[in-house]
């Protein structure tokens, strides 16, 4: 398996954002059953924050998915960085960011398993998905019944 703490630390992300990285992967790795290809959540796991060099914004999804195209790395690991946000984005929700109009909403097992590892990881602390949606209190209704749905359609996977 390739590198990818080096890939970080390149790209110019502190020591930090790639502990928060390597926690997210390892609790991502639970999820990664038969049906899943491992390596490609692990690899999204561990870049997920990439953009996170760049800025520490709601951006730094899409900023993250461009530094993937860049560095020419495949286009699946560059869909779950630009989809790893909460639990995505609506186009609606990315334009009244301020973000490009596209959706960015997880769509493949292993972008849904790796958004769910993110919300599962506070820091390089792991927290439980109740403590998450303490943690995301002030966010709006919607955005916190779209996280609590991906927690459960992830979560039968451990099962």
């Amino acid at each position: 398996m390739p590198e990818y703490s080096h890939t970080l630390f390149l790209a110019g992300c502190d020591a930090g954002v790639v502990s928060h990285c390597e926690k997210v992967a390892a609790v991502a790795a639970r999820y990664s059953g038969e049906s899943v290809d491992s390596d490609l959540v692990h690899a999204g796991a561990m870049l997920h924050d990439i953009g996170r060099s760049k800025t520490h914004s709601i951006k730094h999804a899409a900023k993250g998915a461009k530094i993937c195209r860049r560095l020419e790395l495949s286009e699946d690991i560059a869909k779950i960085v630009g989809r790893h946000t909460g639990a995505g984005l609506t186009e609606d929700e990315s334009v009244l960011l301020g973000l490009p109009p596209v959706s960015a909403i997880p769509e493949t097992l292993e972008e849904k398993i790796v958004a769910h590892a993110d919300n599962l990881v506070s820091g390089s602390r792991e927290v439980t998905i109740y403590e998450r949606m303490m943690l995301i209190a002030d966010l709006p209704a919607r955005s916190k019944r779209k996280i609590w749905r991906l927690s459960m359609e992830v979560e039968l996977l451990a099962e």
